[in-house]
């Protein structure tokens, strides 16, 4: 059915207001991880349409793969034009993604082999830079990068909050999480909506083990808001040297006051958050991700039905089989 391929590719537009509201009631690491989720199932599911309940409703496809025209299921006078509509995405989606993997590795390569001959002391690496930034550089082994310029504009205590900072990032894999929200949108352009909110959720969750670390919230709120001013500052003067690969997270990231102003209240909660708009948000999301997934699930059943009919066909005088040969 041509629904098949509409709602997985509707939903999304739905899902992004709603998981903005609603990653606000999670703790950082909870919002982090079902963010990440729902970019990773509903881009699936909205590229599985496509190829599925899309690109094979196309005779011309359906052809050349040996199907039976059966496999069009309907008759519908917009089969074909959004059949068409399918493919020509389809096609422009095998060219983003991968370009957008190849660009994510060379930047991570490059940035790598610049810090080669570096010297360091562990995991941390000190660049001879007056601009103030501070990042952490994923890999193995990953790395933290500091430039002299973030090392003269914080105090010793300070220092150690950013290095506890990047170190989160590190040890729990930010990137990889930053990675899947950047290739769910090179497949569905609504699900950009969700970076900026996995950004917010990825640095408060550094924002909170560097807390833990330090054991002092106050302390980390003034190291985050001072490293944050100082490489604003330095960004109004201009780009500089030794820019930070894309999907290497740092700790002046991000919505800093809103990161500030939560280590001045109370910790972060561990628990999902009671109460009706919570559970209204959660149900609303969850009814998205099984409405598009459910979509793209018919959209496979309805191939599956498809092939069998042109198995028949095809196969007169055979023995029949039930399901895929």
């Amino acid at each position: 059915m041509i629904y098949a391929v509409w709602l997985p590719l509707l939903v999304p537009f739905l899902a992004g207001p709603l998981a903005r509201r609603g990653a606000e009631q999670l703790p950082p690491r909870v919002a982090a991880w079902a963010l990440t989720v729902l970019a990773a199932v509903l881009a699936v599911s909205s590229t599985a349409a496509l190829a599925l309940a899309g690109a094979l409703r196309l005779p011309f496809v359906a052809t050349r793969a040996h199907l039976s025209p059966a496999l069009l299921g309907d008759a519908s006078p917009v089969t074909v034009p959004a059949a068409a509509t399918a493919v020509v995405a389809l096609t422009a989606l095998s060219v983003l993604l991968p370009r957008e993997i190849h660009r994510h590795l060379r930047e991570l390569r490059t940035a790598r082999e610049e810090f080669a001959d570096v010297p360091h002391a562990g995991d941390l690496y000190v660049r001879q830079d007056d601009r103030p930034d501070a990042y952490a550089l994923p890999g193995r082994p990953g790395r933290v990068v500091v430039p002299t310029g973030m090392l003269r504009a914080l105090d010793a205590r300070e220092r150690e909050v950013l290095f506890a900072h990047e170190r989160a990032h590190l040890a729990g894999r930010h990137h990889l999480f930053a990675v899947c929200a950047e290739s769910a949108a090179a497949l569905h352009p609504a699900l950009r909506a969700l970076r900026a909110p996995l950004s917010y959720a990825l640095e408060r969750w550094a924002d909170e083990s560097a807390a833990r670390a330090t054991g002092d919230r106050a302390l980390t709120a003034r190291a985050v808001g001072r490293a944050a001013l100082a490489a604003h500052s330095a960004s109004a003067a201009g780009p500089g040297p030794g820019a930070r690969p894309r999907f290497a997270l740092g700790a002046t990231a991000g919505p800093v006051p809103r990161r500030v102003a939560a280590l001045l209240t109370a910790p972060a909660r561990t628990r999902v958050p009671r109460g009706p708009l919570p559970r209204v948000l959660a149900c609303l999301l969850l009814a998205s991700v099984a409405l598009s997934t459910a979509a793209a699930l018919d959209a496979a059943a309805d191939l599956h039905t498809g092939i069998e009919i042109a198995q028949g066909e095809h196969g007169l005088g055979e023995p029949r089989y039930s399901g895929w040969r």
